[in-house]
């Protein structure tokens, strides 16, 4: 098994919440239970949720965003210059839409000092066991600027949403000495702006918001490496590139074909989370971008939008498949995406939950070895 993150059994980040955090998020939010006291339980619940996470068998921990609504939205509303606003209309998912909120950019965009989800990643390393390593999900810069819709600049400073890219790529460099400086040494940049450039339906709703869609892939590269650019050596960043995931729904489809040579070969991150659990993902041939070398893609060929539990043999089948365009050394294998990407969850257990998980360490040592 692999000894640095990203690792052979490994998962994107997010777990369903337990009926603990549920009850106390209603209460929060009903009045009748305050900050300390919601705070309080967070932080007992996640301690398990770590502990299960090393029971099961994984290397790397995460809080589950057990402390998020969203699992974008609560960090850009935390940035400076960035709310989250109410809108008429939630994000239209397949067959189902979420709650009716977006982002609005009202100032100069800045990652400031007390952003609260460096305290969040603090807890996880306090609590993370030795040999085990306390990992970071935030979602990615280009995801800010996909996602805002067409009058959501509301100050001057920026006359076009492409004007934000350059204090957007310092936020997040300035994020990633703050992660780094807090003791992270495993970030995650969530993606679903490189799926969506992959879908002529998305790209065509995209347009519609105002983005200039031409050599758009080409753009989000170069904010990503900027980004990227004074990353310690020491500092594992991979990003995951989700196609939607809300209650096991979906958003976009087709294969990455169109952004590959960009995303894999010409941005620094370290290694790539990779939707492979539906034949929407298209085939591997796209891993053919991926260089020689240190880079990692994880094959995303365990779903969590289901309970089923896959069959190991299919599962081995299909990375002997993507070897053909990649050592066996750089590939790894997790789940398509979080169990919960925002709090409503997937649509299967904590059990299954916890079984995909087992299957994905097990596969994974039959594969690598220990």
């Amino acid at each position: 098994m692999s000894t640095n993150p990203p690792y052979r059994a490994d998962v994107v980040g997010s777990f369903l919440r337990t009926d603990a955090i549920h009850q106390a998020r209603e209460a929060h939010e009903a009045g009748t239970l305050d900050d300390a006291g919601l705070r309080e339980i967070e932080d007992q619940q996640i301690r398990e949720l770590i502990a299960k996470e090393q029971e099961n068998g994984l290397k790397a921990v995460t809080d589950g965003e057990f402390r998020r609504s969203w699992w974008h939205f609560d960090y850009f509303g935390m940035l400076d210059g960035v709310d989250v606003v109410e809108l008429d209309h939630g994000i239209a998912f397949t067959g189902v839409e979420t709650k009716p909120r977006g982002v609005q950019v009202n100032g100069r965009i800045a990652f400031p000092d007390h952003h609260p989800m460096l305290d969040h990643f603090r807890f996880v390393k306090e609590q993370a066991p030795a040999g085990v390593l306390p990992k970071m999900t935030i979602p990615s810069p280009t995801v800010l600027h996909f996602r805002l819709e067409r009058d959501a600049i509301t100050t001057d400073l920026y006359e076009h949403r492409d004007d934000i890219f350059a204090d957007l790529a310092a936020a997040y460099r300035d994020a990633v000495a703050a992660f780094y400086d807090a003791g992270c040494r495993y970030l995650q940049f969530d993606d679903t702006a490189w799926a969506y450039l992959c879908s002529k339906e998305e790209m065509a709703k995209a347009a519609e918001r105002g983005i200039r869609t031409d050599h758009l892939a080409e753009a989000y590269a170069g904010v990503l490496n900027d980004a990227l650019r004074d990353k310690p050596d020491d500092m594992v960043v991979t990003t995951h590139v989700c196609r939607g995931n809300f209650r096991s729904t979906w958003i976009a489809s087709g294969g990455y074909e169109p952004v590959a040579e960009q995303l894999l070969g010409n941005t620094a991150y370290d290694g790539y989370f990779l939707e492979y659990d539906t034949e929407r993902a298209g085939g591997f041939e796209p891993l053919r971008f991926l260089p020689h070398g240190d880079k990692t893609v994880v094959l995303g060929l365990i779903t969590s939008k289901s309970g089923d539990l896959e069959d190991p043999a299919d599962v081995k089948r299909r990375i002997d498949e993507a070897t053909k365009f990649v050592p066996l050394e750089q590939l790894a294998l997790s789940p398509q995406c979080g169990f919960a990407s925002t709090e409503e969850g997937n649509v299967l257990t904590e059990d299954q939950q916890w079984a995909k998980v087992r299957s994905i360490v097990d596969i994974s040592r039959d594969v690598w070895g220990d």
